[in-house]
């Protein structure tokens, strides 16, 4: 399912996608601000909830930091709109429905879940800087843990 084999050091690859916010965003949009972009499975889900709650819980040291936090996942808007109002997520969550921008940043992998396999999203975060250049990535995310060690490395 990888189409793309990206690497620290290479340009973000540009996408467009709604956000929960019903507009359109492009990477690009983002230029000039560091940007974690986090890729997690599905909204309403424990480790999905409890990602998202450490994201919010630490919103103002990444905007200390000159960050944006953008979520995306393969649920709806309207998923994403009762996800955000469960939690009070201060940041935006895109819908990548058909799957365009996590093929581009490979994060499809074949999952096995209750003895039935899918292809689901790995969690993973990529930290991309000012000038569209991914400088850190991170796949097979665990939670605990993991969004207090991003805060630290910016």
């Amino acid at each position: 399912m990888e189409n793309s084999i990206l690497k620290e050091g290479m340009k973000a690859p540009e996408f467009t996608l709604i956000g929960s916010d019903k507009k359109e965003h492009n990477l690009s949009d983002f230029l000039n601000k560091k940007v974690i972009l986090y890729f997690y499975p599905k909204d309403n889900t424990s480790a999905c909830s409890q990602e998202a709650q450490d994201f919010k819980n630490f919103i103002n040291e990444f905007s200390q930091k000159d960050t944006v936090i953008i979520g995306i996942s393969r649920d709806s808007i309207k998923s994403h709109d009762k996800f955000i109002s469960k939690y009070d997520l201060p940041f935006l969550l895109l819908s990548d429905e058909d799957e365009i921008v996590c093929n581009l940043y490979g994060v499809l992998k074949e999952k096995n879940m209750f003895g039935k396999k899918g292809i689901g999203i790995e969690r993973s975060t990529f930290v991309i800087n000012e000038k569209g250049i991914i400088t850190n990535i991170y796949r097979k995310v665990k939670v605990p843990g993991h969004v207090e060690n991003l805060v630290c490395s910016l």
